[in-house]
């Protein structure tokens, strides 16, 4: 968990980030491949600051946890009681314990990989509770599925969605990033709820979701409000 810098000598309520995969965000001793250094950034703020909520994922659980559908190969599936016990058990909680900004406007949902294509679906089936959505790298591949539903819902003009993808991810990373831009589109979403950029010579890692998070953080929280 991550509160500002002023937050003890402040009475302020702050938005809330709910980001996944913990292990990666702080520290490069507990990271998997590096770290985001999101607490180093968020300490070189002086206005819009924010409580960020990291879930660790449960290593050989995390394909369960943060993929929505089941995949024929990979398993998993069980990503919708992930996002339920952020919606009904954590953020509750976070929202008594600490001072926040508790509405949908204030509370982003963050990851990348499988935690994009999570935090994209928790977005759009909660638009209620998470009016927010940073999507790195996002594993649309994992399934068809995710595509069904953004085409069978209404999207609510208050939602926000960043994308980031590298263009040397995979084959299907960029394709498939623009294919739901342009469904999103086609939905009625409008531009200015949007935000997608495609980083030349980009992999998939820490290091492309590390060195894009300011940015990405930048437009969630001033230029989209």
């Amino acid at each position: 968990m991550y509160l500002p810098k002023n937050y003890e000598n402040s009475e302020k309520a702050y938005p809330v980030i709910y980001m996944h995969d913990a292990q990666n965000l702080f520290d490069d001793k507990t990271s998997y491949a590096g770290e985001w250094k999101v607490d180093e950034y968020l300490d070189t703020l002086n206005q819009n600051e924010s409580i960020i909520i990291g879930i660790a994922h449960g290593n050989e659980k995390r394909i369960d946890e943060l993929t929505p559908y089941k995949h024929e190969k990979y398993g998993g599936g069980r990503g919708e009681n992930y996002v339920k016990f952020i919606k009904n058990t954590l953020k509750p909680h976070v929202d008594v314990a600490y001072r926040t900004k508790p509405k949908a406007e204030h509370t982003t949902i963050f990851g990348a990989s499988l935690g994009g294509l999570i935090s994209f679906y928790a977005a759009i089936m909660y638009p209620e509770t998470f009016g927010k959505a940073g999507v790195f790298s996002p594993s649309f591949w994992f399934s068809e599925k995710i595509f069904e539903l953004v085409n069978s819902v209404n999207i609510p003009t208050t939602s926000k969605f960043y994308f980031l993808v590298g263009d040397s991810e995979s084959d299907t990373m960029v394709p498939d990033l623009k294919r739901m831009v342009n469904l999103l589109k086609t939905k009625g979403v409008d531009d200015y709820q949007i935000e997608y950029h495609i980083i030349e010579g980009g992999q998939h890692n820490e290091k492309l979701w590390s060195e894009n998070f300011s940015a990405a953080y930048e437009w969630l929280f001033t230029k989209a409000n």
